[in-house]
């Protein structure tokens, strides 16, 4: 049966998922801040800045209004982590009568060091149902309707299959599970690690050195998920190391393309030509929440240090490859 759906967030992820949600049978609200954006997307049935040469969905309406979003059956916030508190915060009213919110940002905030689920539950009226999705998925892929599988995540396990139920359609599969750490550590660190890896294609280092890289840092980010309480299983699955293969070797990833900058010589500003790259901002946090638990992220580390200007890449490749060798399962 068709359910009100809302989509916060009018990017190319938001307009995706937007489109994903209407094929599966639903009537979406998709809200943006900006109000003539929100005009000009609903009268050309295209979101002509993120997603151009793509039709909006009939069952899609572009609104300012938050009003607009009371009365839903879910909410998907598509918003930048580091921007979610805000968002949630403006918009708390409207949401406390829209069912289930379900966090679609990759990161983790700077200065709280919060993932996701802790900065929603900090913002939200107690007793939101707060559910989280991610996995392997590039906008326009979706928005196209090209096959797509993710995650989604909620501690309430029954919530989780029927949400998951609710927007999986014909070529936008959703798999659940309540392991909800285990997803976010997954979708903020691949980010930082899809880093590394356009580090090492943009300085001509070689597939063979770029496989060798995505194997020793997902083993890192395995280290730190199990310290955090995620699940080694969601780890392997779609969230973790799916996600991870779809943005270690793609342009199509603003993670990979920034460290492809970054390897061919570019500054951190000059690499982020003004476009937003979510593992520049989750690297410090990551590396930070890593060292406090004893968790060596050799790899994740070298990243921070390079967006914070405190080294070369030249001096980071050079560091990883002295580093003691020892079995490969340590």
């Amino acid at each position: 049966m068709s359910t009100p759906i809302n989509v916060v967030g009018g990017g190319a992820w938001g307009t995706a998922l937007a489109n994903a949600a209407a094929a599966a049978g639903h009537s979406v609200t998709l809200w943006l801040r900006d109000a003539e954006a929100a005009a000009r997307i609903q009268t050309e049935r295209e979101n002509p800045r993120y997603l151009p040469g793509v039709p909006l969905h009939a069952q899609v309406r572009a609104t300012a209004v938050a009003e607009d979003l009371a009365g839903a059956g879910a909410t998907l916030l598509v918003v930048p982590a580091q921007t979610l508190r805000g968002v949630l915060g403006q918009l708390a009213g409207p949401l406390a009568e829209a069912g289930p919110v379900i966090l679609c940002a990759k990161g983790i905030e700077r200065g709280s060091d919060s993932f996701m689920s802790a900065v929603a539950a900090d913002v939200l009226p107690t007793g939101t149902p707060v559910a989280v999705l991610s996995g392997p998925s590039f906008a326009a892929d979706v928005a196209r309707n090209l096959p797509t599988a993710v995650t989604l995540a909620c501690t309430d396990a029954g919530l989780a299959a029927s949400l998951s139920a609710l927007l999986s359609g014909p070529t936008f599969r959703l798999y659940h599970t309540d392991d909800v750490r285990g997803v976010e550590i997954g979708g903020a660190g691949k980010n930082v690690l899809a880093i590394a890896c356009g580090i090492v294609a943009g300085r001509g280092l070689g597939e063979s050195a770029r496989a060798a890289l995505i194997a020793r840092a997902f083993a890192e980010l395995m280290r730190f998920a199990r310290a955090l309480g995620g699940r080694s299983e969601t780890l392997m699955g779609l969230s973790g190391l799916g996600d991870l293969v779809l943005t270690a070797g793609s342009p199509q990833s603003r993670n990979f393309a920034f460290g492809q900058r970054l390897g061919a010589g570019a500054s951190p500003e000059e690499a982020a030509g003004g476009k937003l790259a979510e593992g520049a901002f989750t690297a410090a946090a990551l590396t930070g929440l890593a060292r406090a638990r004893g968790v060596e992220m050799p790899v994740a580390e070298a990243v921070a240090a390079l967006v914070a200007g405190e080294t070369g890449v030249d001096a980071v490749v050079t560091k990883l490859l002295a580093r003691p060798l020892r079995g490969e399962m340590d």
